[in-house]
């Protein structure tokens, strides 16, 4: 069975990666694994691992309802999303990983690095980077 790995953010390029995903999942025949990664460590992150809990409760549901055959992981490891992304890519031996690809300039590139660029050069499979519509 074909399966395809998607990183899950609740953003508009997290939410983009996710629709095509799941396209590529109904068009396929795959199996979705969703995968959300944060650091955590303080107070803050908790807040927010409840939050895309939540947003996770709710990506399950709309899965459900499809008949899309999933799974949903959530790592807290202290890895940088890139490095679960591939992690997952390998144990699930991904045919396909999508990410949503946020627009930015050189200069924040290169001071900042990419998550994008990390998985793209990492992947031992195709990437799908989606961008979300400019509003």
């Amino acid at each position: 069975m074909t399966r395809i790995i998607v990183g899950f953010l609740d953003n508009p390029e997290g939410k983009r990666a996710l629709d095509l995903a799941i396209e590529e999942a109904q068009h396929r025949q795959a199996h979705l694994v969703i995968v959300h990664s944060l650091r955590g460590g303080d107070e803050t992150k908790s807040q927010e691992i409840l939050r895309y809990r939540d947003a996770l409760e709710a990506v399950t549901a709309r899965l459900s309802n499809l008949g899309i055959d999933h799974e949903v992981h959530e790592y807290v490891l202290g890895n940088t999303p890139a490095e679960d992304l591939l992690r997952a890519a390998k144990e699930f031996d991904a045919d396909l990983i999508v990410i949503g690809y946020r627009r930015r300039s050189a200069t924040n590139k290169a001071l900042l690095g990419s998550h994008a660029h990390d998985i793209l050069m990492g992947a031992k499979c195709p990437v799908l980077a989606v961008v979300a519509p400019q509003e």
